[in-house]
């Protein structure tokens, strides 16, 4: 008998639509994918995120949740448009998936995030 989890293929297929509705290329879903598969807590949070439509507490990295690097995406969102505020043409699940992408990537390599985020005054960091 061959045991298959199909909680996998769930996950798979969230981040599929997910990444589909927010425009993302294959290859930008699949580097996620991977960083998803390598890091049980950024997992157990996506399947979380799948689940709930919202982002769990953890994991955090250098005192940072998922929502604060979500918050920091969507600022990052209103200076590229120049607008200053959040608009109807902010996609939220792209700033989320992007959240997570900046997670995994701070994981490997916290001090260059801690920097940029350190620099920003609308955290709310927790040790």
């Amino acid at each position: 008998m061959i045991l298959f989890d199909q909680s996998r293929l769930k996950a798979y297929d969230g981040l599929t639509r997910l990444c589909e509705y927010a425009g993302k290329a294959e290859e930008w879903q699949q580097g996620l994918w991977e960083a998803l598969l390598t890091d049980r807590g950024l997992y157990d949070a996506f399947v979380y995120y799948l689940e709930h439509h919202a982002l769990p507490d953890e994991p955090k990295c250098g005192g940072y949740s998922l929502t604060d690097l979500y918050v920091w995406q969507m600022e990052q969102d209103n200076l590229r448009r120049d607008t200053g505020k959040n608009t109807a043409q902010c996609n939220k699940e792209d700033m989320v998936l992007r959240a997570f992408m900046t997670m995994a990537k701070m994981q490997q390599d916290p001090e260059a995030f801690l920097r940029k985020l350190r620099d920003w005054k609308g955290m709310d960091q927790t040790m």
